[in-house]
């Protein structure tokens, strides 16, 4: 059996978040302290007990769910006496999750992770003023429609795929305008649902650029290892290892697609059959199925999730 770790994005959050790691695994207690520190923010209480108004914030919802994600991933670690490299072929993430991945593969270190996405968040929120913008996820439709349909609704607007998240589920942003005549050319093109999203800004697509600059500024100052495990990236949907192309990605990322799709297939394509979803949630598992049905997907959130993966390995 061949195995990647695969890291979710925003969306994931919940107050409550690492909540039981935290109180099962000291390990996972220290990676919390670690990331306040770093931040110089009590995030790990505000991830405790909310308020939520506060914690989907974009600037406080990356962080922490990098945090709850690298700490599973250590548990793991900890608990299995193996490093990643015995239990993972591959690391991937969507979005923000992509530094999870880095982090826990130990391109990235913790405190680094954590202040990158900090930022991270603040630039992607400033970027575009608030009701500018939008997103909104097509259900029933696949990449090319969808991008059809972006190029019928732009009409001097952009509006672009941001997310092929596989299974006939695409997310379009752009301006607020252009993106909700996309939900209606792509209801043309056989699109079964679309529907506008409640978030802040209209990420992975051009209106982002001044984000992108931002995070290439903060990522100039930070020094990037190989990782232990190849990183399967967003924008590239192929493994690299190269600390080079994984700095220029991760500022290419900001503006350009999430080709999740693309990356699960890829993961196949290389030999992986299950795909481990480390951190909170189980997005990106409800995935796997409706993107391959040969393959398998196993979420780690909790102290029995992670006693059930051991018994895996």
């Amino acid at each position: 059996m061949s195995r990647a770790f695969v890291f979710p994005g925003q969306g994931s959050q919940a107050v409550g978040m690492g909540v039981d790691l935290a109180q099962a695994f000291p390990v996972a207690r220290e990676i919390f302290q670690e990331v306040d520190e770093a931040l110089k923010q009590n995030l790990s209480k505000l991830m405790r007990e909310g308020p939520e108004g506060d914690l989907v914030l974009t600037e406080n919802a990356q962080p922490a769910l990098m945090a709850v994600s690298v700490a599973a991933a250590r548990v793991l670690e900890k608990e299995g006496g193996k490093g990643l490299p015995e239990m993972a072929a591959f690391v991937a993430g969507h979005s923000l999750g992509e530094y999870s991945a880095l982090a826990a593969a130990g391109a990235l270190s913790l405190a680094d992770a954590a202040r990158l996405l900090k930022r991270r968040g603040l630039a992607m929120q400033k970027a575009v003023p608030v009701g500018v913008g939008a997103m909104a996820a097509l259900l029933g439709i696949e990449l090319e429609p969808a991008l059809e349909a972006c190029a019928e609704a732009a009409q001097g607007e952009v509006v672009a795929v941001a997310n092929d998240n596989g299974g006939g589920q695409i997310v379009v942003s752009g301006h607020k305008a252009a993106v909700e005549r996309a939900v209606e050319a792509a209801k043309a093109k056989g699109c079964k649902r679309g529907m506008l999203l409640p978030v802040s800004a209209p990420f992975h697509c051009p209106l982002m650029r001044p984000a992108a600059d931002e995070m290439a500024e903060a990522l100039e100052g930070v020094a990037i290892a190989p990782p232990r495990v190849p990183v399967i990236t967003n924008v590239s949907a192929d493994e690299t290892s190269d600390p080079a192309t994984i700095k220029k990605l991760l500022i290419e990322q900001v503006t350009g697609r999430v080709r999740w799709r693309e990356c699960v297939l890829a993961m196949k394509g290389k030999g992986v059959n299950t795909l481990v979803e480390v951190g909170t949630g189980k997005i990106l598992t409800g995935l796997v199925k409706r993107i391959d049905r040969e393959m398998t997907g196993l979420a780690v959130n909790a102290p029995a999730d992670v006693e059930t993966f051991l018994k895996t390995i």
